[in-house]
């Protein structure tokens, strides 16, 4: 069977930056899809989430034989699109979203790219602010995350100034140093009866456009120390989700608790991706 072409594929995470930061023109979406194939099968096979609970649905699914969580590769069973949330102020198109059957949305990431014109993030701040309060009021109990990646143009590398994230010099582009400062004040959301505008989780990342090391991040920038390095990200999510969702309900944890995968799975043999370690049973 061929292979649907804007099905969710399995891809570590250079090879969905790659795809990122060597496409040209952004009218069609292509460059950001697999970044989001890449979200929806991490928050499966290291987040522990069912494959049917999330959309795109990865090309993975999963059973419990004798007791453990099998995870096998089934490109049939993936499928493209995003979620439709119902928001507080209007519906919202997310690019990823874990639902739980009656609960609804628990946990969701918004993707965002930029190649260039740097100057226009502020706008990007608005839109932050907007989609995450708009969530919020429908859903104060929803893990939330925005991961925006920026392509790493350099000036020295005949980039326009306005188009340039990085500096001859090594320093990052001052129009993202001021967004990444207004970012690190909407994250860390910690509970539910917090600031609707602030998401529990914000990365931010520069990839390298260049070859060779196309699709890699830039560990320069953000800094070690910064709330928004994107190491941070899918930690904050797990653990913000397991507070709210496990152990504060534990009446509901048949339902909420993440699984963890047999290390025999088939899917897990031949993991695309050696950027995460899936999430196992105790003792495997």
């Amino acid at each position: 069977m061929a292979r649907r072409s804007n099905a969710c594929q399995w891809l570590s995470l250079n090879q969905a930056l790659r795809v990122f930061a060597e496409t040209e023109g952004t009218q069609s979406a292509e460059h950001i899809k697999p970044l989001h194939w890449y979200v929806a099968c991490r928050l499966v096979a290291e987040g522990g989430f069912h494959p049917d609970e999330v959309r795109p649905h990865p090309p993975l699914v999963a059973s419990r034989k004798s007791g453990k969580w099998l995870l096998e590769y089934d490109p049939a069973s993936a499928a493209g699109g995003e979620q439709t949330v119902f928001g507080g102020l209007k519906t919202k198109n997310v690019d990823v979203v874990v639902t739980k059957q009656d609960i609804g949305p628990v946990l969701a990431v918004s993707i965002k790219g930029t190649f260039k014109a740097f100057r226009n993030l502020t706008n990007r701040m608005e839109e932050a602010v907007g989609d995450c309060s708009n969530l919020h009021i429908a859903y104060p109990a929803l893990v939330y995350g925005f991961l925006h990646v920026l392509r790493a143009n350099r000036d020295d590398k005949g980039a326009e100034r306005e188009d340039a994230a990085l500096r001859s010099s090594g320093q990052v582009a001052e129009s993202i140093a001021r967004y990444h400062d207004v970012m690190t004040r909407l994250t860390a959301r910690t509970d539910l009866r917090n600031d609707v505008t602030k998401y529990e989780a914000v990365a931010l990342a520069l990839v390298n456009p260049y070859k060779p090391g196309s699709g890699e991040l830039v560990d320069a920038f953000p800094a070690p120390t910064s709330p928004l390095i994107f190491n941070k990200f899918f930690p904050t999510m797990y653990q913000q989700y397991d507070l709210r969702f496990v152990y504060a309900a534990p009446s509901l944890t048949g339902t909420t608790r993440r699984a963890e995968w047999d290390a025999g799975s088939p899917a897990l043999q031949n993991m695309p991706s050696d950027d995460y370690r899936p999430r196992l049973a105790a003792g495997e």
